[in-house]
Order: C-alpha cells, then sequence, then structure tokens
C-alpha cells in the first residue's frame, strides 16, 4: 500500500469567521491569520514573549513550541500561541472573543474649540470668468488665469500643473472662459489643482485623518460651508505586525515589509475615503483635500519615509515638516490632483498628533500654565503657555491598553470600563455594551488600581497583602485577586502580581515625565492652572483614580478637562484655515523637546514614582487621606 505523501498546502479555517486561508505546510498560524486578515492580539508582533494571540485549534495536525505562557490546562484543550505554532494538516481554529476588533469605543470627537481661527479652507474651489483673447488683447491663456484668480486671492500662483496647461486653451474656449478652479494653499503661495466648468464650485469635500498606531478616525468635511459631514473609524490594520510602532518597525527591517506597513495603512485611510463618500453620495473626485494628524512614525509608513533611525540613537526621524503633495502619489485615492497635508512632528517621539492637540486647546496662547496628557500606545505630556512650551514622550501607555496584563483587553465589547469595590467588600463593574465580561480595559484597569489601593488590599509598593482576603490565593503567575469569578456565560478575570507591577510602571512612567518637564521649568503643582487630558483612555478615566494612583497632578478636579481626540480636532482645524495649518508649523518649532532616555532627572522621578501614589506623598494630600483605611476581609 503506498503511502501518503505529505500535504505541501493547507488550508486553514477560522471561526466564527469562516474565512479560510491556503498556505503552505510548515506555515506558522500566527501568519496565515494575518493573510486570511483575521486579527489576533500580538503585543510582541510574533516573537512569542507576550501570550497574547491564543487560539483553540479545533481540528487539525500542529507543532507548537514549548512556552510557560500556557497553563498545563490550557495546553491539555489545544490552546496555543499562534504566534509559536506551525501548521501541517487542513485545520478548524476558534478564535476567542477576547481578539474582536469593533469600533463602538473608538474616539471620533473632539470637544475643543475650533473658532479660534476664520473659516479659510486650505483648498478652495473660485468660480472665475475671465474676457476672451481679441486682437487687442493678446495675454497668453495661462496669465489671463493667473490674473482672474489673484483678483479674488492675494497670494502668488505658484504652480500650474503641466497636465492641466495642456488642456487649459481647449479648456477655456470650451467653457467660454467662464471656470471653476481649485487652488490649494502652500505657504505664501497657491497651486491650481483642478480647472472645471463654472458650475462646479459649489462641490468640494475634504476628509481630516488621525492616524493613531492603534486606531484611525476620519471626519468628512464640505469645504464650501465648513460643516462636518459625516465620522467613521477603524482599527489600524498596521495592529496585526505589532502592538506598537517600534515593534512594526523591527517587523519591516526583519520581513523588508516596509512596502505592507505603507499599504495597511494607505487602505485604512482609503476604506474610511470609500465609506464616507458612498455613504453620504458623494463622488470621490469631489473629494480635494485630506489633512493627517498622527505620531512621527505612523507619517512616516503612511509616507514611505525611513523610519528605521526613530528605533535607534539618536533617535532622528527622516523628516518634521513635510509639504503638501497630491495624495495620489502615495496611492489615496481621491480627486486625482487631490492634495495630502501632514501635521507637523516635533522630534521622533512627539508626533503631529501632539501637535494637533496643542493647537486644538490652545495652550500656546494662555496666560496661565497648561499641562496637556495625551494617554495611548505612549504617554505624551506638553506643559507650558504662550511663553514657552516643553514635551516628551514616555512609553505609558501599553499597560493601560492591556499589554503585558493576563486579563486585559482593548475596549470593546464585554470589556470591563468601570469597576468599583462596594462596602460589603462586593466588586461592581460595568462592560462596554453591557456584555458578559471577557477581561478588562484600560479605565477599569486604572479603577482596580486605585481600589486595591484605597482598600488596603495592596500596599503603597503595590505588593498583594496576605490575610483572609477571600480573593486572594496563588495562581499560574503567583499571587492573584479575583475580580469576577467564573459563570455561566462568562470567563474568570483576576489581576495578577506582575500585573499590578506592570500598571504602577506605565502610571510611573506618565508622572515622571509630567515631573521632568515640571523640575525642569521650575513649575509647582500650584502652578498649573488646567490639565487638559486628551485620547480614548483619557476620555474615559476617572480623575478621581488617576490621582489616587500618582499618575496626574493633584489638582482640584474642577481644573481637569477631558477634550477627547484632538488629533482629529486639530487636524480638521488645519483643514479649515489656513492660519491654524500655518500656526502648528510654528507650534512644531516652539516646542522644547526633551529626550526621557537620555535626561539625567527621569529615571530618578521615574523611580520616585514607582510608589503608590508616590515616594513624596505631599505631592497628593488628598489621595493619601483615605488609603488603606478600609480593609475587606
Amino acid at each position: 500500500m503506498m503511502s501518503q505523501a505529505p500535504k505541501t498546502k493547507c488550508v486553514v479555517a477560522f471561526q466564527p469567521s469562516g474565512l479560510k486561508v491556503e498556505v503552505a505546510a510548515g506555515a506558522n498560524l500566527l501568519d496565515a491569520a494575518r493573510k486570511a486578515d483575521i486579527y489576533l492580539t500580538s503585543i510582541c508582533g510574533g516573537d512569542g514573549y507576550c501570550g497574547k494571540c491564543r487560539v483553540v485549534i479545533d481540528k487539525g495536525q500542529f507543532k507548537t513550541a514549548d512556552t510557560d505562557l500556557l497553563t498545563a490546562d490550557e495546553t491539555r484543550t489545544n490552546i496555543v500561541l499562534a504566534c509559536r505554532t506551525d501548521i501541517l494538516s487542513d485545520m478548524i481554529v476558534t478564535v476567542p472573543r477576547s481578539h474582536s476588533l469593533q469600533v463602538g469605543q473608538i474616539l471620533k470627537e473632539s470637544s475643543a474649540q475650533q473658532e479660534a481661527f476664520d473659516f479659510d479652507p486650505l483648498v478652495r474651489k473660485l468660480r472665475i470668468e475671465m474676457s476672451a483673447p481679441t486682437v487687442h488683447d493678446h495675454t497668453a491663456d495661462s496669465g489671463r488665469l493667473v490674473a482672474a484668480i489673484r483678483s479674488q486671492v492675494n497670494a502668488t500662483v505658484a504652480d500650474i500643473g503641466l497636465d492641466l496647461l495642456q488642456g487649459l486653451s481647449s479648456r477655456l474656449v470650451q467653457e467660454n472662459y467662464k471656470v471653476s478652479v481649485t487652488i490649494a494653499h502652500y505657504t505664501g503661495a497657491i497651486a491650481v489643482t483642478d480647472i472645471e466648468p463654472a458650475g462646479r464650485n459649489g462641490t468640494n469635500y475634504a476628509v481630516a485623518v488621525d492616524i493613531g498606531t492603534t486606531t484611525v478616525v476620519a471626519h468628512l468635511v464640505d469645504l464650501t460651508k465648513g460643516a462636518t459631514v459625516d465620522t467613521e473609524a477603524m482599527y489600524n490594520s498596521q495592529l496585526a505586525f505589532g502592538e506598537d510602532y517600534i515593534r512594526r518597525i523591527m517587523y519591516a527591517e526583519e520581513h523588508n515589509a516596509f512596502d505592507e506597513l505603507q499599504s495597511r495603512i494607505v487602505g485604512d485611510v482609503n476604506n474610511l475615503i470609500t465609506t464616507l463618500a458612498e455613504r453620504q453620495g458623494i463622488d470621490l473626485q469631489d473629494i480635494t483635500t485630506v489633512v493627517c494628524a498622527g505620531n512621527t512614525a505612523m507619517i512616516h509608513f503612511l509616507l514611505k519615509l525611513d523610519s528605521t533611525r526613530i528605533r535607534r540613537e539618536p533617535y532622528v526621524p527622516s523628516v518634521n515638516f513635510v509639504p503638501p503633495i497630491y495624495a495620489g502619489e502615495i496611492g489615496i485615492r481621491i480627486n486625482e490632483r487631490g492634495m495630502l497635508y501632514c501635521l507637523p512632528s516635533v522630534a521622533a517621539y512627539v508626533g503631529g498628533d501632539i501637535v494637533a492637540g496643542v493647537l486644538a486647546t490652545r495652550i500656546y496662547t494662555q496666560q496661565g500654565t497648561s499641562l496637556f496628557v495625551d494617554i495611548g500606545t505612549n504617554g505624551e505630556v506638553v506643559l507650558g503657555n504662550k511663553d514657552w512650551l516643553v514635551c516628551a514622550s514616555s512609553s505609558a501607555g501599553p499597560a493601560f491598553e492591556g499589554s503585558g496584563i493576563r486579563c486585559g483587553m482593548r475596549a470593546g465589547p464585554g470589556a470591563i470600563e468601570k469597576l468599583s469595590f462596594a462596602q460589603d467588600g462586593a466588586i461592581k463593574y460595568k462592560t462596554i455594551g453591557n456584555a458578559a465580561p471577557v477581561g478588562i480595559c484600560g479605565t477599569g484597569l486604572l479603577d482596580t488600581l486605585a481600589g486595591l489601593y484605597t482598600n488596603g488590599i495592596i500596599d503603597r509598593t503595590g505588593r498583594l497583602n496576605t490575610g483572609s482576603e477571600k480573593r486572594l490565593r496563588e495562581g499560574e503567575d503567583g499571587r492573584q485577586f479575583q475580580l469576577v469569578p467564573a459563570g455561566p456565560g462568562r470567563t474568570e478575570i483576576v489581576i495578577t502580581q506582575p500585573d499590578i507591577d506592570n500598571l504602577i510602571r506605565s502610571k510611573a512612567g506618565v508622572f515622571a515625565a509630567i515631573r521632568t518637564l515640571m523640575n525642569s521649568t521650575q513649575t509647582k503643582t500650584e502652578d498649573i492652572d488646567a490639565i487638559y487630558v486628551a485620547g480614548g483612555f483619557g476620555n474615559f478615566l476617572d480623575v478621581k483614580a488617576a490621582v489616587t494612583v500618582g499618575m496626574l497632578p493633584d489638582i482640584s478636579p474642577d481644573k481637569i478637562h477631558f477634550v477627547g481626540n484632538t488629533s482629529i480636532g486639530g487636524a480638521k482645524t488645519a483643514l479649515m484655515s489656513k492660519k491654524a495649518y500655518e500656526t502648528t508649523q510654528q507650534i512644531a518649532e516652539s516646542m522644547t523637546y526633551f529626550d526621557l532616555m537620555s535626561h539625567s532627572q527621569y529615571m530618578d522621578e521615574f523611580i520616585k514614582a514607582n510608589f503608590l501614589p508616590h515616594t513624596d506623598l505631599s505631592l497628593f494630600p488628598s489621595a493619601t487621606s483615605t488609603a488603606g483605611k478600609v480593609r475587606r476581609n
């Protein structure tokens, strides 16, 4: 009897989506999921140390490497780490709900003011009427057009594309020298980007985009009215290559995948634009402008600039300011001569999203000192006023996005977003979508850390106390505290000692960055007139919990303002005002960047902040008044 030849191709079916993909035998399961466009949480990008890419193999043969990240029970029930598993046959794989990417909690709006600038959009359409040439007027058609434009706009016409010039005379004759002209703003000049029939000047749309490491948000704007027409959001599809942009750069270097990273983010932008246009019945040719705000790495990915030195000393980006370009040059599908503007960055780790936040909150115009904090995948901080601005970035956000937390997850259905300890010791919680609890997201983790501390379950170092607390026990990762017991339709959710340590390090990173800027500018807590907290995590966090654990300075709660997605807010403000766009350049140039990795004080401040709320309790008088007074048994 002839033996069956080993399979060279295998089909992997992913449940519950039903998506299938054919791969070579021996292929890695995480790579197969990427090929099938199945998202699996992979904080480490596939290096095998985060333990987040758990899936269940229902059927098929596989080979998996040893790991101490799975329990014996998990291994026995065919739970594997996708990044450590090779495919040996056709396979059916169940993807747990905790990997789900749903956009319900993506923050799409900013509450910051946009009325500070007059409506004067970056790209406009003008109705132009010219006299036709005569035997007494031999002005060339291009000169005739430029003169007519300058009669309405006080700016130099810097460019009319060759393709427009080639068809200019026939178009003017055809339209009886009455046309609609699209003009795009450059600093101190304009470019003519399109010439259409005269009646087309009333149709002009643009899209503002916040390109985040985790999410991408787009707003469709009617540039004839200055009104937002629609909004949409999605998760950044680059997540398949790592949760943070440093991991993505490393992946791209190792796999020569910079084209793929660009293709992913351009595809996301195009998907959002197409969705908005189709929903509103708008032709893509009527979208003349895209303005993007994002961190430095994300803009480098978008434009396929060299991002490799962002992660290496001396941590230098290729560019901080990118002049306007035609969107089609990088594959963005709008009007074939539509423009792309990217807001300027300050440094490798403080990008255009933070410049947009400073613009949106207008702290650069204020007499008093303000603190701007954006806690996302990273924690960026700006301190200053109308006379000076300093900024820094700490790698603080990942733990509060579920990174390195056993039951941590993103803000999606089933994620615990609010948690409190009742007087009788019971734990009350609220999940996103009121679904059965699957895990716990950033705001819930912050509530948990504050609740454990104020109830004496952890001490100031974050150590889980021994004693008669019935929820405390030993687990696979050492001591752990049960938040939600297992039950019908829900899994057990715990917080472990390593989780608590991770959360404390993350909050310490944020506060140490704040203190480093404060010390460097001789700013005391009482000198801060306002704190602006931006980002999805910031928008939903509990102020009292943030102060209790020592993440934010202990100032009056009425001085702390949640300003939403200021990256999209700033991008949209720049889109609708040439002055605002030019102001972003001035803001970026005026901000002094502190590189915390080489700053002499930062590590000292970080060590001091690795206590609850801090080693110096005088910095947190309101946070220490009740901490540890109650002990649950």
